[in-house]
């Protein structure tokens, strides 16, 4: 289970309830009236057991277990990224002695391979054994076992996993054919809805807990394709790749992680929506691995000071940082500073792009409209297959010494600027072919600093202008001030590539 938490906590409460004995008056020629029956509100069952009685046959225990070598990058790794440490002795003890030439031991390069162990949930789709999980629950093993709810123990394989979406497919191999449950349509599951969780938290097999939707579409930075459903159904360690059931005792998502600040729920739980995970399933199913589609682009979200940068209403879409030059959608016409808002007609939000472009089939064209400098096109754009591989960074070419210009400083924007020369490129390690204004210096606490902003950086254009000088920098601010405008965007070139920061310009002189 994906955490956001310290050392997990297992803890256990009981409440006792007590009722007290009031006498009644008697009423001398009637009965006492009885009171209404409570109901549970509309649509919620009066219980859930003949619902779970069906469901638990196909929800399975998955336990993994994958030797780790000292000094690998899985050593001492568990899954909510924490290392074993030494408990906190007196200087001298010969506790600490011992503790501290115990982890020597176990972290040295000699030392023999250790057994890791891990435990997760799983889902049976098919009668024939193919069992759906998280990537992150099997991810490194060496052997994958599968435990049904008849205590029936079972090896598994591993058919394909994605890490990008974290999904893993198994198969196990039954004398009989198994229970299964089938997937509804997570688009219908609406914020209050009922749902079930069951899996096997903390190794205890068969757990199941009910809780209602509780957001749609929550982002938590797992992956490129987050679109998680939130639920307050308790989750913990060990429900991963484990099924949220709606009502109907259909599969509406797979719960992959939880927020919490002491690792138990707090019911604050994120699934994957089965309509995103069939496709991954499908591929998975049929050839092992996934393609995703790709247009080569990297995006921002628009949001309100960006689009006052742009001076574009509403603020809505997906503000291109950079267009890949080999990339279909560079191919296709688009360029930086263009904003995305449809996808085949459809309004999309700025941070679904990717996710929706990855689920559109190779080969074929989409159409986007795009927004430019106040005008909207339509781009067709061939869907490529994204790379598996990263692009190299560019090597940083040699540079011969000269004198470096002086910084101006930009105070109310919080830093300070320089022509890019051969002593700066060499300086910040900067390819030979880098153009635009650099940045020498930020205040702290300055606007820039707020806005994560770097001596090194290099601001490319100003409001989608090509900047080379600071001349030209302050040329492009003292426009947009005329023009009434509320913000101005930076194009900002750094290490971890292009995007867009908006500066206000209000509170600027």
């Amino acid at each position: 289970m994906r955490l956001f938490s310290s050392i997990p906590v297992l803890s256990l409460a009981s409440v006792l309830l007590a009722s007290g004995a009031h006498a009644a008056a008697p009423a001398p020629d009637t009965a006492p009236a009885s009171s209404p029956a409570a109901h549970p509100p509309a649509g919620a069952p009066d219980s859930f057991a003949d619902l779970a009685a069906r469901l638990l046959p196909a929800v399975v225990n998955v336990s993994t277990s994958e030797t780790v070598k000292p000094g690998s990058d899985d050593d001492d790794d568990d899954d909510d990224g924490q290392t074993p440490q030494v408990p906190n002795f007196p200087p001298g003890s010969p506790f600490e002695k011992f503790f501290h030439d115990f982890m020597n031991r176990q972290n040295a390069p000699d030392a023999p391979p250790r057994k890791m162990q891990a435990l997760g949930s799983g889902f049976i789709i098919d009668p024939s054994g193919v069992i759906v999980t998280n990537n992150h629950v099997i991810h490194n093993a060496d052997q994958i076992t599968v435990t049904l709810q008849d205590n029936t123990v079972l090896k598994a394989r591993l058919i394909g996993h994605d890490d990008r979406t974290d999904l893993a497919v198994l198969k196990v191999d039954a004398p009989h054919p198994l229970p299964m449950v089938g997937f509804g349509d997570s688009d219908h599951a609406r914020v209050g809805d009922w749902v079930l969780a069951i899996g096997n938290p903390f190794g205890l097999a068969g757990t199941v807990t009910a809780g209602i939707v509780s957001s749609r579409g929550r982002n938590i930075d797992a992956g490129p394709y987050d679109d998680f459903i939130q639920t307050d159904a308790p989750i913990n360690k060990g429900n991963s790749g484990g099924p949220l059931f709606n009502m109907r005792g259909e599969v509406i998502g797979i719960n992959t992680a939880i927020y919490s600040p002491s690792g138990g729920s707090i019911g604050i739980g994120f699934s994957i929506p089965s309509n995103e995970a069939q496709g991954i399933i499908a591929q998975l199913r049929a050839s092992g691995h996934v393609t995703h589609g790709w247009i080569g682009v990297h995006i921002q979200d628009v949001t309100q000071d960006i689009a006052d940068g742009l001076n574009l209403k509403p603020a809505r879409g997906a503000l291109v940082a950079e267009a890949e030059p080999k990339g279909p959608a560079a191919a296709a016409g688009i360029k930086t500073g263009d904003v995305i808002q449809t996808l085949n007609d459809k309004d999309i939000e700025g941070r679904s792009l990717p996710r929706l472009v990855a689920q559109l089939p190779i080969g074929k064209d989409a159409t986007f409209g795009v927004w430019r400098h106040g005008q909207v096109l339509s781009v067709k754009v061939r869907i490529g297959q994204l790379p598996d591989d990263k692009p190299d960074d560019k090597a940083a070419a040699p540079a011969k010494k000269k004198d470096g210009n002086g910084a101006v400083a930009m105070r109310d924007l919080g830093l300070s600027v320089a022509t890019l020369d051969d002593v700066a490129r060499q300086k910040f390690n900067l390819p030979s072919d880098q153009r635009g204004v650099l940045v020498t210096d930020v205040t702290d606490g300055g606007p820039a600093a707020e806005r994560g902003l770097k001596a090194g950086d290099v601001v490319t254009e100003v409001s989608q202008s090509p900047v080379a000088t600071p001349a030209d920098l302050s040329r492009r601010i003292d426009e947009a001030r005329k023009a009434h405008r509320h913000s101005v965007l930076f194009l900002v070139q750094n290490g971890d590539g292009l995007r867009w920061v908006p500066f206000p310009l209000d509170d600027t002189h």
